[in-house]
């Protein structure tokens, strides 16, 4: 696959992502590996990218009254300190595509099989502080290891568990990545593993670009199931992809 077709994906990717108010890194981890890139350099690249594209999404969502920051800050209190010694630790490469693999795997289930129209008509419950802080380690230990904000987890699990609407959750979703990934990143920097080249900066207007869109029709248009299930069409591509060439090469 030519690395011109890199920036045009990225910003396939980011547009999706952000009208359901993800920054987009498990997609962009997904497409980099297709081009045998150092994981350092995948998972640098793709929080740089989440945070920009998180930023335009948590502004569009925000400014369509769907923030509560109730329902953030339990989860946040925990997931950043999670965040940063997960971008600290050092991992082989074969351990850190397993993990990546593992949770491209369970975002492409989540995303084809588990999208339901009926998410926000089901009664709310209240979220626990002390379930949202134990929570929020788990998803910020994980997401800083891999070089992901979290959303992709924290979104389903919300509306899982009727803590809040799809919108609220994609709110809410766009905060804990950007902060997440600014952890992870941090972390990654002091542990020295952070890499970002210029091809990495090349795909930040292309992201930047696909938010603004994807955003704002997401906060405003768009219901977001169709958009989740053309994105783990996206992701089954990758995966296969890769154990395809685990077991058969």
């Amino acid at each position: 696959m030519p690395f011109l077709l890199l920036p045009l994906t990225v910003f396939v990717i980011a547009f999706f992502y952000a009208s359901v108010g993800f920054g987009g890194a498990t997609g962009y981890l997904a497409v980099m590996s297709l081009f045998d890139l150092p994981p350092k350099l995948m998972a640098s690249t793709a929080l740089v990218l989440n945070l920009v594209v998180s930023s335009v999404a948590f502004l569009n969502y925000y400014s369509a009254g769907h923030f509560r920051f109730r329902l953030l800050w339990p989860f946040l209190v925990t997931s950043i300190p999670a965040a940063f010694m997960g971008g600290y630790l050092r991992l082989h490469d074969q351990v850190y595509f397993m993990l990546l693999y593992g949770v491209l795997t369970f975002v492409m289930g989540r995303m084809l099989f588990f999208s339901r129209p009926g998410d926000d008509l089901a009664s709310r419950r209240a979220l626990s502080p002390l379930v949202g802080m134990g929570v929020g380690a788990v998803i910020g230990l994980l997401s800083g290891m891999v070089g992901i904000g979290g959303g992709i987890f924290l979104s389903p699990l919300i509306l899982l568990m009727r803590w809040g609407t799809s919108k609220e959750a994609s709110a809410v979703a766009s905060v804990f990545i950007f902060i997440n990934s600014a952890s992870g990143l941090v972390g990654r920097v002091l542990g020295g593993n952070f890499l970002l080249n210029s091809l990495g900066l090349t795909l930040l207007p292309a992201g930047i670009l696909a938010a603004f869109g994807g955003a704002y029709l997401g906060a405003r248009k768009f219901s977001g199931v169709t958009m989740r299930r053309l994105l783990g069409l996206v992701l089954l591509v990758a995966i296969s992809k890769y154990f395809y060439g685990v077991f058969f090469s």
